[in-house]
């Protein structure tokens, strides 16, 4: 089994990609069977999208802090660990927004895609799905659409709800609702089309983030999952990332 090594710019994480380049040789991206991801959630999110062209299943260990979609750090057998991991299929989203200029940007997100005020006055939005409006108007400090791998980040900050590995599903999650006060989001099936439309875009500037991908002064955003795309995530043996979701359930 030959590996390909990558590392946040944390000191540990490049210290142990020098020493398990050593222990188990670095190979090129084209030559590997999987790519070790070594650092946080930040980085294993930075490496799938750089990953999605090479098609490679990714095995991550947390050299981080939460490191949720990462496995314990061990040096030892890992290529016995690989072997029996167990595995993850994960579809991203896929966001088009246009700006008010009228320019159009794209960009995909593992977690969530987030529409979110740029100033201090509230975020105004209309929200559509599959092309019917079902909100005129959303009153909110923004609104995010997140995919189960995502459920469990920015959207469970946001009191959104758990969703597990393979539901087929998506939460759209307000974040600090005003209007409706009580509104606390919607299960959408993941074929769905969400659409944002900003509302008073001059007076009100919206940015609009794909995971940690920006773009700003937007004035609309379409959300579709992307099923063309499967990034295979490993995760060790009775420690899948379907476990993972159903035991954060359980965390108070």
């Amino acid at each position: 089994m030959k590996l390909h090594f990558v590392a946040s710019t944390h000191p540990e994480s490049t210290s142990r990609l020098e020493d398990l380049s050593l222990q188990y040789g670095q190979h090129s991206v084209d030559e590997a069977d999987v790519i070790v991801v070594l650092g946080g959630d930040g980085q294993m999110l930075h490496t799938m999208r750089e990953s999605i062209s090479h098609g490679k299943p990714l095995f991550g260990m947390n050299c981080g802090r939460v490191g949720f979609l990462m496995n314990d750090f061990s040096d030892a057998d890992l290529r016995e660990r690989i072997r029996t991991a167990e595995t993850a299929p994960l579809h991203p989203l896929r966001l088009h927004a246009t700006d008010v200029s009228g320019v159009t940007h794209s960009a995909i997100a593992i977690n969530e895609v987030s529409l979110l005020r740029q100033t201090h006055n509230a975020a105004h939005c209309a929200i559509y799905v599959n092309d019917v409006l079902e909100m005129d108007m959303l009153v909110c400090d923004g609104v995010l659409v997140a995919t189960p791998a995502g459920s469990t980040a920015y959207n469970l900050s946001a009191h959104g709800p758990i969703l597990p590995i393979g539901a087929d599903l998506l939460a759209l999650t307000p974040i600090s609702p005003f209007r409706p006060r009580r509104w606390r989001g919607a299960l959408l099936p993941a074929g769905s089309e969400v659409r944002f439309e900003v509302l008073e875009a001059d007076f009100r500037p919206q940015s609009v983030t794909a995971d940690n991908i920006e773009f700003r002064d937007i004035v609309s955003a379409l959300i579709t999952q992307d099923d063309s795309i499967t990034i295979p995530l490993l995760h060790d043996e009775g420690h899948g990332l379907s476990k993972r979701i159903i035991s954060e359930q359980f965390t108070a």
